[in-house]
């Protein structure tokens, strides 16, 4: 690829927008996952109940039920995708400031409804934000695109993970949880800046064909067999890194951190870790093929949840803090990046919505189910031991690439645009 071919792919309004749907996108999440463990666990919520509240992650799960909805029908005059986006920002903004609201040792059920409201209204907003961004990236910037959106994904993290655990040390949870919901407002403003697009594939003709076809072009374009190894890999490859990271707030605390260290020390380091991602990751997905950065980042991944292993050993230390998480930010955020493009090439744009919201509620599968047991797991076993059986789970996936993505050979994908 040329310099100025190069400079062309990253430089354009179309990576600047992957940036806003990273980050509208990651938020919700990671209050999900990390703010609201952290704020339970301080409020002298077991590990055992929070460890269950992986279980609120089932919408993303089974997000490609009403995805066809979504793909189907329009919310109003700003267009089918950019309707939908507004009405989820919204409902975040909202949902999301009410936990402050709440007090969890007494209403812990309140806390449970009101997290499974806020996943129902992020996966929504996901499957339209997934959708938005197949049919926006050309394919030759389906990586690189994939990839800032993730890094970017990753970056809103800092919100919940960070800034929030600063804060909650001088101002109440309440204050807390309304300022990191404000944060909801970019993707509002993103919503509101950008134009619907104008694609060569028109929405469902009825919600029949808007349900059947997608799954129909899945296994018609490569068979039943390409079809279950695929699937097979999507819910194997990032199994591992999920589940190590499930209680990371919560394991942060037990090794006697205090709110404001995990805050500091996690901004600084995964900001460095994320700024080498971002450049790394970049670079591989325009360079190399999207299989190979399979290869090279899923061996990272699984490296970075041994630095949770070492860090359960050493015990209180703020220099192995700081590695243990920009490794994983760099290791998970690089996997993710290139699962993510692995996704997005597999997907047909005609059924964008329906076949990214099926791919990806199948790759969330074991952070739902097989986190909730994170918890058990933890207590029965230890940190340490718990994150050896994280590194052991990674191991299927990456076996999983002969199949669907061979080092020296294309990958066979899924859909008419290859």
């Amino acid at each position: 690829m040329s310099s100025s071919t190069f400079k062309q792919a990253i430089l354009n309004k179309r990576m600047l927008i992957c940036i806003f749907t990273g980050f509208s996108s990651g938020l919700p999440l990671f209050v999900l996952y990390q703010l609201v463990p952290g704020w339970l666990r301080s409020e002298g919520v077991s590990l055992t109940e929070i460890g269950l509240f992986s279980l609120i992650g089932i919408p993303y799960v089974w997000k490609f039920f009403w995805s066809p909805l979504m793909d189907r029908y329009s919310l109003g005059s700003m267009g089918r995708r950019r309707s939908w986006m507004l009405a989820t920002q919204i409902l975040l903004l909202v949902s999301i400031g009410a936990f402050g609201y709440i007090n969890p040792a007494m209403d812990i059920w309140s806390v449970a409804y009101l997290a499974a409201g806020v996943a129902f209204f992020s996966a929504s907003q996901d499957i339209v934000l997934d959708a938005y961004r197949r049919e926006l990236l050309p394919e030759n910037e389906l990586g690189l695109g994939n990839s800032i959106h993730v890094q970017a994904y990753r970056l809103s993290g800092l919100v919940p993970g960070s800034l929030a655990f600063i804060l909650a040390d001088h101002i109440s949870w309440q204050s807390v949880f309304m300022i990191v919901a404000a944060f909801m407002v970019l993707g509002i403003v993103l919503t509101l800046c950008i134009k619907e697009l104008d694609t060569e594939h028109n929405a469902p003709k009825s919600l029949h064909e808007a349900v059947v076809l997608p799954f129909r072009d899945f296994i018609q374009s490569n068979g039943v067999k390409t079809a279950l190894y695929t699937l097979a890999f999507l819910v194997l490859y990032k199994l591992g890194d999920n589940m190590a990271t499930a209680l990371q707030t919560p394991f942060f605390i037990d090794m006697g951190f205090s709110k404001t260290e995990i805050g500091v020390i996690a901004k600084t380091s995964s900001m460095i870790a994320m700024t080498i991602g971002i450049i790394v990751g970049g670079v591989v997905m325009i360079k190399l093929s999207i299989n190979r950065a399979l290869w090279l980042f899923g061996f990272v991944q699984i490296a970075s949840i041994l630095g949770f292993a070492a860090l359960a050993e050493i015990g209180h230390n703020n220099y192995a803090l700081a590695l243990a998480i920009g490794f994983e930010y760099l290791g998970v955020g690089l996997g993710t990046a290139a699962f993510t493009a692995f996704i997005a090439r597999a997907t047909n744009p005609a059924f964008a919505a329906t076949q990214i919201a099926l791919f990806t509620a199948i790759a969330v599968l074991p952070r739902t189910f097989a986190n909730a047991t994170t918890g058990i797991i933890v207590e029965q076993i230890g940190w340490t031991q718990f994150y050896f059986l994280c590194t052991a789970l990674a191991i299927p996936g990456m076996l999983m690439l002969f199949k669907v993505a061979p080092w020296n050979e294309p990958q066979i994908t899924t859909g008419t645009n290859s």
